[in-house]
């Protein structure tokens, strides 16, 4: 495979027998012949119930799991309508008391969490250990006067310390956010200040690639600013031991720890009703004001255990490692594989620290079963031409989850040339909307090069034209036409839900009205395959044709001579368009009329003649969102004569020095004399 060219579609790794037979699937599907009578003859059935009679497919998800509840449920689903639907009313049920479920199962020594940053050690955390910690910080939370619904945040690393003061507000009925120690303050506040929180988990700082960041001030600029808070808990990060920083109704960490133990059976978990939120989730604010977005606990519950069941196939003894950071819906999903009963990994740091091949490291170190990774990460492997499976031990690695952008056939090809070939390389996509994936994996099926393999569970999902007709493949919109239980129920302090439904609802309608469209391009093969072609609002329309931007990428970034790029389409008077390409180049290669015969070349004969841009540029960086997208929208708003302060918020930038060169290239260049 390192010599031949791999080709879009072209199989790359079929499951074997035992693992097929092994998978959490295979077990349901025994599961729903002989105890509901329904038997399926492959997996395309098996989604096609889940979306034509989604209240009996999720009532079977419900039994099959055992879902612990107060009270029984009145009904599945009270109405094929969105927004609106309710789930499981009349039943009473709390997250947190599931993600410690495995608890009681578990081994004195069986571990839960394993953890790592750039100034502490690889440690492990029993579940019993992670069990005893929940209890004593819930019940301290409720000292303080802590009630169901009332919202508590977290300014805070990817550490243990973060993931139980989660579950510790989840466990008493309050609702949870947070955000990463790296966003700048404005961002934090525009966040916490529309929820206003009650309590405050917040670190001193972090380290990343061997540089430590204090965030004293920052957290007092924030305290100050959220006249909500009551208690700010502090945990040393960078330096355990150092005086906490001069704060009102300050509490340190190991305060709140310092309580006697709280036994399981005596413990009580607020368990709560189908509409109470567990988390409110942020968009990533790149525009305006940060969408703040709410989930329940019994929607999250019912979807998390199907998606890490039937999708990831974790189960006791698996091991997770996902690179995230606490700010990014990966982080929550991360969290949520201890619903298997599997171990999680939690590093925090840069994961090109020491060196590119660290978190390959990692996973060695921990026996990680199944390892998260991004396209861009995979490209940063091949230039440093790193093969892991030559300096690692990863006999425990059986799958790899690739996420955070669309996926080439390139990006799949080299994990099983350079890790391992026999390997689930899986690649799936969703949204912080829903906590969880529309399209992705399926232990029994075969990976196909660039493929995502299939539409999950309970997600009605098709590709769409402009007129609302399904389209098989082709590019079209991703909709998705039945309720879910994962689907927000509400935005914050959004009255009315006008916002909400602007945001999804107000493109599409069927018989039954509105359909969810989520602003992503998708082409669905006729065997159930999906491809996703980055988001449709930052699509490129050239004359009435829909380029998706990660066509552009896949073709120029395999040029030598490229190392980042971004494509943005302009919408001119007259129904005319302007697209222009901006390239940051490798060291020591110089940006050439050549490089640019070269570039049109390669997108014209990879791609099509539409696919060329108007002109090509230089830069010296891409703009990136602190969780890793690149801004094409608010680089397009930015071109089109928006303010820049309304186009894109600095504070929610990995480099927000990179937009300097656009603003300029905008207001100073003939180019843009066509801009009203």
């Amino acid at each position: 495979m390192a010599d031949q060219l791999v080709v879009e579609g072209e199989l790359l790794w079929t499951p074997d027998v035992d693992w097929v037979r092994n998978s959490n699937l295979t077990q349901h599907l025994a599961w729903l012949r002989n105890c509901r009578g329904k038997d399926f003859e492959d997996y395309d059935a098996l989604w096609r119930w889940s979306v034509r009679s989604p209240e009996e497919f999720w009532a079977a998800q419900w039994d099959y799991f055992d879902v612990l509840s107060d009270t029984p449920y009145r009904q599945v689903l009270d109405r094929c309508v969105m927004p609106g639907a309710k789930w499981f009313e009349g039943s009473r049920v709390n997250y947190a008391e599931h993600l410690l479920r495995h608890e009681s199962k578990a081994g004195a020594d069986e571990i839960a969490i394993q953890h790592l940053t750039e100034t502490r050690p690889l440690a492990r955390m029993s579940w019993h250990e992670l069990g005893r910690q929940v209890r004593i910080v819930a019940t301290q939370l409720r000292s303080m006067g802590v009630k169901p619904g009332d919202c508590v945040v977290s300014y805070m690393p990817n550490v243990p310390e973060t993931a139980i003061a989660m579950m510790a507000t989840a466990a008493i009925g309050a609702v949870w956010s947070s955000a990463a120690p790296e966003f700048g303050v404005k961002t934090v506040i525009e966040r916490f200040s529309q929820i206003a929180p009650k309590v405050l988990f917040a670190c001193d700082g972090y380290r990343f690639g061997g540089r430590s960041f204090s965030r004293e001030i920052e957290l007092c600029r924030i305290v100050e600013a959220l006249p909500s808070l009551e208690c700010v808990i502090w945990l040393p990060c960078m330096e355990p031991g150092v005086s906490p920083p001069e704060l009102p109704r300050l509490m340190t960490w190991t305060a709140v720890l310092d309580h006697p133990d709280v036994p399981r059976e005596q413990f009580r978990y607020e368990r709560v009703a189908h509409d109470h939120p567990l988390w409110v989730l942020f968009s990533s604010g790149t525009t305006g004001l940060p969408k703040a977005i709410v989930h329940s606990h019994v929607g999250m519950l019912i979807e998390h255990l199907k998606l890490l069941h039937f999708h990831m196939n974790l189960k006791p003894g698996s091991v997770m490692l996902f690179y995230s950071t606490t700010g990014w819906m990966m982080w929550n999903a991360l969290i949520a594989a201890l619903l298997t009963g599997s171990a999680v990994v939690l590093y925090d740091g840069s994961p090109m620290h020491p060196d590119p091949s660290f978190l390959w490291k990692l996973a060695a170190d921990t026996r990680a079963t199944h390892f998260g990774a991004s396209p861009t990460f995979v490209q940063i492997m091949e230039k440093a031409e790193i093969k892991p499976s030559e300096t690692f031990d990863l006999s425990a690695l059986q799958g790899v989850l690739v996420s955070g952008a669309p996926s080439t056939p390139e990006t799949f090809a080299w994990f099983y040339r350079a890790v391992k070939p026999d390997l689930w390389v899986t690649s799936q996509s969703g949204g912080t909307e829903i906590c969880s994936g529309f399209v992705g994996a399926v232990p029994t099926l075969p990976v196909y090069a660039g493929e995502i393999q299939t539409r999950m569970l309970g997600m009605d999902v098709h590709a769409w034209n402009d007129r609302g007709h399904e389209v098989i493949d082709e590019v079209g919109e991703l909709v998705v036409t039945t309720p879910f239980p994962s689907m927000p129920i509400y935005f914050w302090n959004d009255v009315g839900g006008k916002r909400y439904h602007e945001s999804y609802f107000d493109i599409f309608s069927n018989e039954n009205g509105a359909v969810w469209r989520h602003g992503d391009f998708i082409k669905l093969n006729a065997r159930g395959g999906c491809y996703i072609y980055g988001r449709s609002d930052s699509t490129l329309n050239r004359h009435g044709v829909r380029i998706g931007t990660a066509e552009i990428y896949r073709a120029v970034d395999q040029l030598p001579q490229i190392a980042d790029s971004l494509i943005v389409c302009c919408e001119l008077p007259g129904g005319h368009f302007f697209m222009p390409l901006f390239v940051r180049l490798k060291p020591d290669h110089a940006f050439t009329p050549d490089l640019v015969k070269q570039i049109a070349s390669k997108l014209r004969e990879d791609c099509s003649p539409r696919h060329v841009p108007d002109l090509i540029y230089a830069v010296d960086a891409v703009p990136y969102t602190l969780t890793g997208k690149k801004m094409e929208i608010p680089v397009r708003k930015i071109l089109m004569g928006w303010p820049s302060e309304k186009a894109a918020s600095r504070d929610a930038m990995m480099n927000p020095e990179s937009l300097d060169w656009f603003i300029n290239y905008a207001a100073e260049t003939d180019d843009y004399k066509w801009r009203t």
